[in-house]
């Protein structure tokens, strides 16, 4: 008996009847020495058991030790028994192992079969059977994987196609479809695990460090030891609590409103552009992104001013000066301090955290030391005479209102002040500008920003209540004064104070129990605040960079080192701060960014008011504690305190979003992040068309909506093009496409993406409806029956002119016809175009991919051919070489075929072998290549729109002659003194002379003339018939350059149009002999319609006159116009054939101008009343 192995599905207790045996077969399996007759397990044991094959795969914590596919039944064989073989099945589980071992692939297989006879004599041990009971694998590779296609509940299954992804998801083709097999072809990297806080070693920080520890140093900066004691001087502790609280509403509510949206998925690097851009459009965060970025900058300046601020006045007490103590200083300072920065982020984000650990414990010492100090008292008469008393009932009292004084030539007031002191509040955006560098943004980014705002917010207040309680507003200084224990050094009457609340920015120094501790805690948060502002611009700028919605930019999006440090941004953000600390004037400095950062937050704000107010099903934010009505009051708060710090400045401010947001609104990037503005969009459109039923329908408010039978838009262009110039910024406009046979969803998807590309390309608003698995005239009965939405529904089908109606088959030219019956049955207007060129240009112009297309009698496959299930290689290669033949030769040969293949058929068609299976469809991998690829051309290429030679490509790319171009736009090109011939011949409710005013319009053919020609009653009634014309035209406020009425429409053709109209048809005609023989001139007829009798002549014959009349005065009067518009005549049903009546069209087109035919639906589109 063969060595296998046999295990059970299911409890010991409730047995299965059948068992089944797994037999290795990729491996030399040794034989038992002594194989028990009835199949029973062989006994035996050996220290190398499974669990060791285990241990030898991954090391200690469960890390695999190699890389490579290993083989399980070698090592299995090598020298185990066979009862410790046996138990392999209980021993790969999921206890203790890496989530990344259950997607490696072995290359051991098993072949599973059932066992009818019951062994029950195994020497399996209850403790093996427990184990496969109860930890039975269902994860590992090779086992419940292996039996079935489907895809088990898994995050790798929804992470984005352009991450890594860990897991496969088989497509529904591959579910659905028996004869396709998925291919995984997704692995995920070792050591490359999103999920961990290290990848291929890079740093990530958790809450505290990377959020709460950045927040507090940056909300903790210049303002808290340099100009909180100012503010308590000019605002009082009242006002001052009034600022504070003010401040922390506007950053409380953003910081709730980032939450929500930061609970709302995954956030990448970029921080507050990542979530603004993600949630409100990549115009909105482009413009944002930007100005945040400078205003990160520009505070990183700000806050080097401040530490240089500082340092000269510690200076100042010890009698240095560097030129002259001043702004001079401070400008030299700044700059080497600058630089500094600038090298410790260049080293890496490793020594910026361990800086920032070091700088928060000084600071914290800091706050400690002035909080201590303030309850020791004045240690001197000298820190008395400078006004600080200690704890004072009076002095708080006296400090509890507001005392705006004029500083440097500005009156200061409640929000100037404000202005000045809000950069305190922006630092709650610290940790989510490195939103890249956490361990887990969804968490850290709420509770470390929450929980730093409540922190200083509490320090502030404290730190306000001890400086109105102790310090004065004005001192004098003088130590005389303060030593025989009057308090007239407080008298500033006669003096200039230099000293207190208001005059100087050293009282958090002058408080404190030991003043080297607030000169160093001043130090360490201004440092540290200008730490992460260095690091912060550099990162939502690299972030905006690398999605390249600016042009220019997107040389700052390389990344450097492991953690992809933005080495270019550093530079450019130390440039920038250079120059602003060269200003060297905090309080110029501080109401600009003031503005930058609003913005930014009023943004924040009404992204999750929009998101709220939108409710895109996508909107599940984790963070619960937001409401959307309080987002828009601080985005609301946001604005009204830009304009009240400084409506200039807010002015400034808001044109540059503008002019920033309408920058990317002109440029269309390329991206598709799941807006609300998308969701928004769609909600009002789904409104909008809702509204739209509820409004009744007038005349005056008629719109030619209208289904175009173009196929794919780029076989016929100049179809599509003309029905565009009736549509454009007017009504709908939908490009109908049938295509023969069925197709997967995949191949719909990608004639759906080529229809959307060749529409952007060309600036056509329009839509593709492809309707499969029919022939034509079941296709297009169904395409006017569903297409559209609601009153948003085509009221006007337009068909290219089938010139091959003579030598095609007689389905499809019954097909063509009954596309016409149905449209009329369905109230539907009908419009035909000829042109002289032929509309279908599938045979003259490459694909906009540059892949091959192959042509046929029926139509066109767009698309390169992959191997059928029936077909050879040779026969594949043989289709690809016909195609190549039929395309190749000079473009004078294409131009030469181009009525050739527009007169084939100018129904679009996919040829039935090309889409009979699924297999037979373009590579899906390539389609996303294409479509992908494409956007990114089309990008580059909009300044080249208005050029034929860009758009119009022969096979292969090559250029194409100037007269072909000529004819592909001769609808889009600009006229010089053109001429429509409108032939008003019965009055279809209008629409005929509708449609040429509607072109006249059209700044292409603005200029043209408007020829009206009308048939008349009577010929002794000619003037006055002629005069109620004019007026019915007038009436109608349509300009024409001249009429014309037609008096003898009813005289007998001549001759020779006579012996035109029966070369038309000799090829249908059969005489009622004939008929009853059943012999004609077509042998194949099997259909009445098919052909044309004699009686069918006589009673049409009165018809057939006045259309060859028709066709004489086209000839006479029309043949020099640059367009002719014709009510088209009416196909009587039962009366007509369709031999009969397209040799009527034919008499009236052949050999003319662009041929427009139209019948109105009997409604009035036109009216003379207001």
């Amino acid at each position: 008996m063969s060595d296998t192995t046999s295990f059970e599905m299911g409890s010991a207790s409730d047995r299965p009847p059948n068992r089944f045996q797994v037999n290795p077969v990729n491996g030399n399996s040794r034989k038992s020495q002594n194989p028990p007759p009835d199949g029973a397990d062989a006994g035996g044991g050996d220290s190398d058991g499974p669990h060791e094959v285990y241990r030898r795969l991954t090391n200690i914590d469960g890390e695999l030790l190699e890389d490579d596919t290993f083989d399980a039944t070698q090592m299995l064989n090598k020298q185990q028994p066979r009862q410790q073989r046996q138990s392999i099945k209980s021993s790969f589980r999921d206890k203790d192992k890496p989530s990344r071992f259950k997607d490696l692939q072995t290359t051991t297989r098993f072949q599973v079969d059932p066992l009818n006879n019951e062994s029950d004599d195994s020497n399996d041990s209850q403790e093996e059977r427990e184990l496969l009971d109860n930890e039975y694998d269902t994860k590992y590779g090779k086992s419940f994987r292996h039996f079935t296609r489907e895809a088990l509940p898994r995050l790798d299954n929804y992470r984005n196609m352009m991450s890594i992804q860990a897991a496969y998801r088989p497509t529904l083709d591959e579910l659905h479809n028996a004869t396709l097999v998925g291919k995984n072809t997704h692995s995920l990297t070792r050591n490359q695990d999103p999920e961990s806080g290290i990848m291929n070693g890079m740093l990530k920080f958790g809450w505290i460090k990377g959020v709460l520890i950045r927040c507090l140093l940056n909300i903790w900066g210049v303002m808290l030891f340099l100009r909180l004691s100012w503010v308590v001087g000019q605002a009082g502790i009242i006002e001052g609590f009034v600022l504070i609280l003010t401040t922390t509403a506007v950053t409380t509510i953003t910081a709730l409103s980032m939450s929500a949206i930061s609970t709302n998925g995954v956030i990448k690097g970029g921080g507050t552009y990542y979530m603004i851009s993600r949630s409100l459009g990549p115009e909105f965060g482009g413009s944002i992104g930007l100005i945040f970025s400078l205003a990160n900058a520009v505070a990183c300046a700000m806050y080097v001013v401040g530490f240089c601020e500082s340092m000269t006045d510690m200076m100042k007490v010890l009698g240095w000066q560097i030129v002259d103590g001043g702004i001079q200083d401070v400008r030299i300072i700044g700059c080497v301090t600058i630089l500094l920065l600038l090298i410790i982020v260049v080293v890496g984000m490793e020594w910026e955290a361990k800086a920032q650990i070091g700088l928060l414990v000084i600071l914290l010492v800091a706050i400690a030391d002035f909080v201590i100090g303030s309850f020791i008292g004045p240690k001197s008469d000298e820190k008395k005479s400078r006004g600080f008393l200690g704890y004072n009932a009076t002095l708080f009292h006296t400090n509890l209102f507001a005392d705006y004084r004029e500083d440097k030539g500005v009156q200061h007031n409640f929000f100037s002040v404000f202005a000045i002191f809000f950069p305190a509040a922006t630092g709650i955006l610290a940790g989510a500008n490195i939103s890249g560098d956490l361990k887990d943004p969804q968490k850290s980014i709420p509770k470390g920003t929450i929980l730093a705002i409540i922190i200083t917010t509490g320090t502030y207040l404290l730190m306000v209540l001890q400086c109105g309680g102790t310090v004065a507003r004005d001192a004098t200084g003088n130590f005389s004064q303060a030593l025989n224990g009057s308090y007239d050094f407080l008298d500033c009457t006669n003096v200039v104070c230099e000293y207190g609340l208001q005059n100087s920015f050293q009282v958090i120094e002058l408080v404190s129990g030991f003043g080297p501790l607030i000169y160093a805690g001043c130090f360490a948060a201004t440092l540290s605040s200008a730490l992460a502002s260095l690091v912060s611009a550099p990162k939502v700028f690299q972030a905006l960079c690398k999605d390249e919605l600016y042009p220019k930019i997107v040389w700052f999006a390389k990344g450097f080192g492991k953690n992809n440090e933005p080495v270019r941004g550093y530079v450019l953000t130390f440039i920038i701060a250079t120059a602003f600390i060269l200003i060297g004037e905090l309080n110029l400095i501080a109401p600009l960014i003031s503005n930058f950062f609003l913005a930014a937050y009023m943004l924040i704000n009404f992204s999750t008011f929009h998101a709220s107010l939108a409710k895109p099903v996508g909107w599940r934010p984790t963070f619960k504690y937001y409401n959307m009505w309080l987002s828009l009051l601080g985005a609301a708060l946001c604005v009204a305190v830009m304009f009240l710090i400084s409506w200039g400045t807010a002015l400034i401010t808001f044109s540059v979003v503008l002019a920033l947001y309408l920058i990317v609104a002109y440029r269309k990037p390329d991206v598709n992040w799941g807006s609300t503005t998308q969701a928004q969009t769609y909600k009002n459109a789904l409104m909008s068309v809702q509204q739209l039923n509820n409004v009744e329908e007038h005349v005056k408010n008629y719109r030619p909506q209208i289904l175009v039978l173009s196929g794919l838009p780029n076989t016929r262009p100049v179809l599509v093009d003309f029905a565009y110039m009736l549509t454009k910024n007017l009504s709908l406009l939908v490009c109908g496409h049938v295509l023969r046979g069925s197709s997967s969803q995949k191949y719909r998807n990608y004639l759906q993406e080529r229809a959307t590309n060749w529409f952007r390309k060309h600036r056509v608003k329009g839509f593709y409806a492809l309707v499969d698995g029919e022939d034509f005239e079941a296709g297009t009965r169904a395409l006017m029956q569903a297409s559209g939405i609601g009153k948003l529904k085509p009221n006007i089908i337009l068909m290219g002119y089938k010139t091959d109606w003579q030598t095609c088959e007689n389905k499809e030219l019954e097909q063509y016809f009954n596309v016409m019956h149905k449209a009329l049955d369905m109230y539907l207007s009908v419009a035909i175009l000829r042109v002289p060129q032929g509309l279908d240009c599938s045979l003259l112009l490459g694909s906009q991919d540059g892949s091959w297309k192959t042509a046929n009698s029926s139509g066109l496959a767009d698309v390169p051919r992959t191997l059928q299930p029936n077909e050879s290689s040779g026969d594949l290669q043989a289709t690809e070489n016909n195609a190549r033949n039929a395309l190749s030769g000079s473009i004078d040969s294409l131009s030469r075929n181009v009525s050739q293949a527009s007169s084939t058929s100018d129904l679009s068609f996919i040829a039935g072998n090309q889409v009979k299976d699924v297999s037979g469809l373009p590579d899906p991998l390539e389609v996303n290549k294409t479509t992908n690829v494409l956007p990114n051309t089309l990008r580059k290429s909009k300044q080249k729109h208005d050029d034929p030679a860009s758009l119009y490509k022969g096979p292969g790319g090559v250029e194409l002659p100037k007269e072909l171009l000529a004819d592909l736009t001769q609808f889009t090109r600009k006229r010089s003194h053109a001429v429509i011939d409108v032939w008003w011949l019965y009055d279809d409710g209008g629409l005929t002379l509708l449609l040429p005013y509607i072109i006249s319009t059209r700044r292409t053919w603005q200029s043209c003339k408007l020829r009206v020609y009308a048939l008349a009653n009577k010929k002794a009634e000619l003037e006055f018939e002629q005069r109620s014309m004019a007026s019915l035209l007038s009436k109608f406020r349509i300009d024409y350059s001249d009429l014309t009425l037609i008096p003898d429409i009813t005289k007998k053709p001549l001759e020779t149009s006579t012996q035109f109209f029966n070369e038309l048809i000799k090829d249908f005609v059969v005489n009622d002999k004939e008929g009853e023989n059943g012999h004609s001139s077509k042998a194949t007829l099997n259909d009445d319609d098919a052909f044309i009798s004699d009686d069918d002549l006589v009673a049409v014959q009165d018809k057939t006159n006045r259309y060859l009349r028709l066709r004489e005065y086209l000839q006479e009067q029309s043949t020099k116009s640059d367009m002719v518009v014709m009510t088209l005549p009416m196909p009587r049903k039962n009366i007509v054939s369709a031999p009969l009546y397209m040799a009527w069209l034919e008499s009236l087109s052949r050999d003319m101008p662009p041929f427009l035919f139209v019948r109105g639906n009997q409604t009035s589109v036109l009216t003379f009343y207001s």
